[in-house]
């Protein structure tokens, strides 16, 4: 079952049927029977399937977090990029040690929808968008789904002192979510596939793939420490970490395409601005 956002309505695709759902979103991801909910849909509610182009970020009052060094290749990015601060031991601590590095990425109303516009610092010259399976959570601390995440960085600003985290990672237009969620309180398979293509002009300037067998941490480990001595009344999303960086020669620039596919969800598109 997959749930899409419009500025309207929220509609539920259910065995390839469509269902325009009686509810507001909050109300939905706080639902201690979502699941049941959704499954005794009727079949009078039915719809048409929402205008792609009308969809917007499936979050409304969550706030949106974000673990880091999650994949061994995220963790020597971030060494080689911060090495002249010192962070080059630092990261690889982070990737072994018992707690991982989680932290906040925005506000439900900073985030960006699907075939919205990201954004580049205007004071960063290294800028990647870094695709990452995201997990939706209720405020109990269930997991009831996943969704696509794009944590757009300034690898410049993070590399330049581990203190600067924040800057790189909070800005206006550095969160995309979309294009649904894909409920489901089970785990994804290892063979997952996520894969980004960023396209500029008529060219594609950068591709990958990678899957989730590359994932260091599983999402209740992520779920418990984020929710350790943590309330969120109304959810939260939580993005897992990339696999996919690209090298120091590529930053993304006005005009771009980026799509991020994650098998089972979908495709996120944006474009920057």
């Amino acid at each position: 079952m997959k749930l899409y956002r419009t500025t309207e309505s929220i509609f539920l695709e259910r065995d390839g049927s469509f269902f325009r759902m009686q509810s507001q979103w909050d109300d939905l991801i706080c639902d201690p029977q979502l699941m049941e909910r959704l499954r005794d849909v009727q079949t009078q509610e039915e719809a048409q399937a929402p205008d792609p182009s009308m969809l917007i970020a499936p979050i409304a009052n969550q706030e949106v977090w974000a673990a880091g060094v999650t994949y061994f290749k995220s963790r020597d990015a971030r060494m080689e990029e911060s090495k002249d601060a010192g962070g080059d031991s630092f990261y690889n601590r982070i990737y072994d040690a018992v707690r991982p590095e989680i932290f906040f990425k925005a506000t439900g109303r900073r985030v960006v929808g699907p075939g919205g516009a990201v954004r580049v610092r205007s004071d960063a010259s290294w800028s990647v968008p870094e695709p990452e399976l995201t997990l939706v959570i209720n405020p109990r601390g269930e997991m009831i789904g996943y969704t696509i995440g794009n944590d757009m960085s300034s690898r410049d600003i993070e590399g330049e002192n581990p203190l600067y985290l924040p800057q790189a990672k909070i800005y206006d237009g550095s969160c995309a979510l979309g294009p649904c969620i894909l409920v489901t309180s089970q785990l994804l398979s290892s063979e997952t596939r996520i894969a980004i293509q960023i396209s500029r002009v008529s060219d594609i300037a950068f591709s990958a793939e990678t899957t989730l067998a590359g994932l260091k941490r599983t999402p209740q480990e992520l779920i418990e420490f984020l929710y350790r001595d943590n309330s969120f009344p109304y959810g939260a999303f939580l993005m897992t970490g990339t696999g996919i960086i690209p090298d120091d020669k590529f930053t993304l620039v006005k005009g771009d395409t980026i799509e991020i596919s994650i098998d089972g969800i979908g495709t996120l598109k944006n474009y920057v601005l």
